[in-house]
């Protein structure tokens, strides 16, 4: 029986000839990440295990973008602890205030991660790189100070479902739209442990941004990994950015997927997934009596530049609506130059949104956007869970960039297709 993309990456990573299903595997790393909330965990259990050195200084990566710059003293101890260690250690990739990004843009950005490798990040979002080609997932702060430490990690290989893309999107149709189509489709633990690998003709629709958005959000339908077919697009994107070689995998034609499912773009219209989870979702024509208190554009789901270019191409000239706060992050210091190059800022800042620095802060409840009692937030995040983003009794509705800015020029969740 032949191999899907995730198999062959891992087998490859294993040594191995080829690999199944529930299959238990040791794997050499290619990138082992870490932020400021989850690292000083990792760098605790490094140092009680006794290791006194680390597998290779130049693939581990720690980002501080979850609470800088600091948000109150703990953040603080945390990301010195961070400081110290990478500082010890010689990290060639820590990125701290000035030129740190939301870790999950930031790396692809840098090009530190890239098709055909296997990465594993204490975070859940982790997944983001199979937009890449790559296999990516997600680990406890445990696995991650092995990874740092022997560059290794134990997997059971996941079997799969494969999602055939058809079509094309229509405008004002994104990425975000059709991660949660799926998601809606096929529910929060349809993918349990499972790989989601996208392939088919629907691929030349989807921009790198729109793929990256969407394996990140494979970790919301309960799945090991999310991957992408290397194409045009994909090798575009990493030329110039992942200078070294790597291996491009492709699913065998007798791979064995749990599941086929075709997926026709061009059906697919703007979509929201109500409280209190990502399954839960409906078009946004059907929620228009919704009014938000805040509206969030960013995140490491949706803080690139077309994010950002979606969002300010709808604001230009207007303003957002009477008693709606809107608050627009772009995800790295690169992407907020650009913006700042292109007018985006200047178009958010006359439209009465507020620009942040890169951060993860509001989609996590952190800060920089914190719910209070009941209030109704429309954001660009990945989670709506309950309490996610501030007060247990506040909602969130998840969207894309392009109903995100509509929701926050209407004063009430508006499909970006009706402006």
């Amino acid at each position: 029986m032949g191999m899907t993309m995730t198999q062959k990456i891992l087998a490859a990573h294993a040594g191995l000839e080829s690999v199944k299903a529930g299959q238990l595997i040791m794997a050499n790393l290619d990138m082992v990440l870490g932020n400021d909330i989850t690292s000083p965990v990792a760098i605790n259990e490094f140092e009680k295990n006794g290791f006194d050195r680390v597998f290779d200084k130049d693939k581990i990566s720690l980002v501080m973008d979850h609470f800088a710059p600091n948000k109150d003293i703990k953040a603080a101890q945390q990301c010195k602890q961070c400081r110290t260690f990478a500082k010890c250690f010689s990290i060639t990739n820590y990125y701290d205030v000035g030129d740190m990004g939301i870790e999950h843009a930031l790396l692809p950005e840098k090009g530190l991660v890239g098709p055909g490798e296997c990465i594993i990040g204490a975070d859940s979002h982790t997944c983001t790189y199979g937009a890449l080609g790559a296999f990516s997932t997600g680990v406890g702060s445990t696995d991650m100070a092995a990874g740092m430490a022997t560059g290794k990690a134990w997997f059971k290989v996941p079997s799969a479902i494969k999602f055939v893309l058809k079509g094309k999107l229509a405008p004002k149709v994104s990425g975000k739209d059709v991660i949660l189509h799926i998601i809606g489709k096929i529910g929060v633990d349809g993918a349990l442990y499972r790989s989601m690998e996208f392939v088919g003709e629907g691929l030349k629709s989807l921009s790198m941004d729109d793929r990256l958005c969407m394996a990140n959000m494979a970790i919301e339908a309960g799945a090991k990994n999310g991957i992408f077919e290397v194409d045009d697009i994909t090798l575009a994107y990493v030329k110039g950015r992942v200078n070294r070689e790597f291996t491009v995998y492709s699913a065998d034609s007798d791979a064995e997927y749990d599941e086929v499912i075709e997926i026709d773009l061009s059906s697919i219209r703007p979509t929201v997934a109500c409280p209190h989870l990502p399954e839960n979702t409906k078009p946004a024509s059907e929620l228009t009596d919704i009014v938000p208190d805040q509206v969030v554009i960013g995140s490491c789901t949706n803080g690139r530049l077309s994010d950002m270019k979606a969002a300010a191409e709808i604001m230009q000239g207007k303003h957002i609506a009477k008693g709606v706060r809107c608050i627009v992050i772009p995800a790295t210091q690169q992407i907020y130059k650009d913006c700042i190059k292109l007018g985006y800022i200047d178009t958010f800042i006359d439209a009465g949104c507020v620009v942040s620095t890169p951060t993860c802060g509001p989609c996590l409840g952190g800060y920089m956007g914190i719910l209070a009692e009941d209030e109704i937030a429309v954001a660009t995040t990945n989670r709506n869970f309950v309490g996610r983003m501030g007060h247990i009794t506040s909602k969130i509705y998840l969207a894309s960039p392009e109903v995100a800015a509509a929701t926050a020029i209407a004063g009430r969740i508006c499909d970006p297709t009706e402006l």
